[in-house]
């Protein structure tokens, strides 16, 4: 199989028989990405800066030229193969020339979000025990207020000139501009495997910390065929031109946006904003004729209140996709009453496993709140939790997924083995933590979660993380965080919080607990909703039952 394009098959079951996974035995992502195309002149990204509208453009040579740059610069700073690097940049050019840089050197990835506040970035440097850190000034001050508990840190490289980044003569802090005009491209790229260790991407933490999910290169190859399955194999090299709103720290963002795009030779547009626009949306789809969007569906549902775009814009949309959270019958309505030819198609993943089910409009009729149907070079079972045997149609019970080729899935949790070997059954069968149930036609169904992880605005929100951080606040005693229904965003955080003493403001108190959890984590991940109680239910021993939180909530809704 050619790795540059992807196979199309018109048939949906012909594909499921006939796709096999056929990984090179050498593969390094910089390479695939930036120097197999026939015409590596042409653009490759298309970089919005908001402050001023003006647009750069980077070629895949530049973007070759750049990381090799980079890598030089990391590699004097000793940073070797197996090292980890974080990323904490937006949907700036730096972002993916910091990742390219690392595989050139064989250094791991470890992508962070720039909404991460100070505990969260805290823990996941600490964890991965990463020695650089690439960082966006947003985030500089953060990063030096907890530098000195990541004592594996050595380097932190900011983005900007000398005279823009503070300390930059210091040792430990570098600027970024300074080390790209100061090193020389030429550096000879690792000897990679598609099993060679490429980044360590972190779970939401819904039943305890956040774990890090060690993957190999193999992870873009696998990211990447589902990207052209749920793009309905439009990803044309030189044509296709993709944008999403979501942060490129997040896989489906990272994986199956970004360097789906570059792999199948397409152009991506990287717009970092703060906030979400509807008009200011479809201008940026219109500016740059983008053709693909993985939309998540909260953006989606905020796009549905701009009348007639289709009218107002002029649009070169072919598909949306979406996911973190099931379609609803609305949105996928809305899309097939606003627009004259534009696909919506649903898909589904996880950290550990890939993007591994979805809807394809190019072989079958999205079915509005279904996951969809088991991509190509993917099995999946519906088992019973307790006893792991498949359940019948129609009936409820966990997803496991099953690869063709067992590198496409994640290595390992990051110092972890017995949650790594919890993860798969004896059979090889991956275990998804996730209820669903399978129609006669073959459509998977969400029903919900084994574990308490929260779906909001696309996000995975691990409640611990949530629970912690309001408890760093004095007046708070106890507090359980669930997930409660919301139209625009899936699910909202619902805190119910126990005080330290009766004497305490319940306004004061809730935009204290917001803006501290909004500090300490980040912007989506606050409550939203505050409850006070006398008591929380727990556990006999000592665990929030967030069980009874949920019911406690559906009760007062009723």
């Amino acid at each position: 199989m050619s790795w540059t394009v992807m196979p199309t098959f018109e048939e949906y079951d012909r594909a499921r028989a006939d796709f096999a996974w056929d990984l090179p035995e050498a593969f390094n992502p910089a390479v695939d990405f930036l120097r197999k195309h026939e015409d590596t002149s042409r653009v490759a990204l298309r970089y919005e800066r908001p402050e001023r509208g003006d647009v750069e453009t980077y070629t895949f040579d530049d973007l070759d030229d750049r990381s090799d740059r980079i890598a030089a610069a990391l590699s004097d700073l000793g940073v070797e193969a197996g090292d980890r690097v974080g990323v904490v940049v937006p949907q700036k050019p730096e972002n993916p020339i910091t990742h390219l840089a690392n595989w050139k050197l064989g250094a791991i990835s470890v992508p962070l979000t720039v909404l991460f506040g100070r505990d969260a970035l805290q823990y996941r440097l600490e964890d991965s025990g990463a020695n650089a850190l690439v960082v966006d000034p947003s985030v500089r001050e953060t990063i030096d207020e907890i530098r000195g508990d990541c004592p594996d840190l050595e380097h932190v490289i900011e983005l900007g000139d000398g005279e823009a980044v503070d300390g930059a003569d210091d040792a430990g802090t570098h600027a970024f501009d300074d080390l790209l005009a100061s090193h020389e491209p030429g550096i000879d790229v690792h000897d990679a495997t598609p099993e060679t260790p490429t980044a360590i991407m972190y779970t939401s933490g819904s039943t305890g910390p956040p774990k890090g999910v060690l993957h190999s290169h193999a992870l873009w190859l696998g990211r990447a065929a589902a990207a052209y399955n749920y793009f309905d194999q439009g990803l044309v090299p030189g044509e296709a031109t993709l944008w999403t709103p979501a942060d490129w720290a997040w896989g489906a963002a990272l994986g199956g946006t970004l360097f789906a795009a570059w792999h199948h030779g397409c152009s991506i547009v990287g717009w970092p904003r703060d906030g979400f626009d509807p008009e200011d949306v479809f201008d940026l789809l219109e500016r740059h004729g983008v053709t693909h969007s993985f939309m998540p569906p909260t953006a989606l549902r905020m796009l549905t209140s701009v009348d007639d775009p289709e009218r107002e814009y002029d649009l070169d949309l072919q598909t949306f996709a979406s996911a973190g959270e099931p379609l609803t019958a609305e949105v996928v309505d809305w899309v097939d009453d606003t627009f004259a030819d534009v696909a919506i198609n649903d898909f589904y993943g996880q950290t550990e496993l890939n993007l591994v089910v979805g809807n394809s409009e190019a072989w079958f009729d999205t079915r509005p709140g279904s996951m969809g149907n088991p991509f190509p070079g993917y099995e999946v079972r519906v088992l019973d939790p307790d006893t792991r045997d498949p359940v019948p149609t129609g009936e409820v019970g966990e997803l496991a997924v099953q690869p063709a080729d067992r590198r496409v899935f994640f290595d390992e949790y990051w110092g972890l083995p017995e949650k790594t070997a919890a993860k798969r059954t004896d059979e090889g069968w991956f275990l998804t933590g996730d209820l669903v149930e399978r129609d006669a036609d073959g459509y998977l169904w969400f029903v919900s979660r084994t574990d308490d992880v929260i779906l909001t605005s696309g996000y995975r929100v691990g409640p611990m993380e949530v629970e912690e951080a309001i408890l760093h606040h004095p007046l708070a005693e106890q507090a359980g965080v669930v997930g409660v229904p919301d139209e625009t965003r899936g699910e909202a955080i619902h805190a119910f919080v126990q005080p330290a003493t009766d004497e305490y403001d319940p306004e004061t108190l809730r935009e204290e607990i917001r803006d501290l959890v909004r500090d300490r984590l980040a912007e989506y991940e606050y409550p939203r909703e505050i409850s006070f109680v006398d008591e929380l239910p727990t556990t006999t021993t000592g665990k929030i039952r967030r069980r009874s939180l949920r019911e406690r909530e559906t009760d007062a809704a009723e």
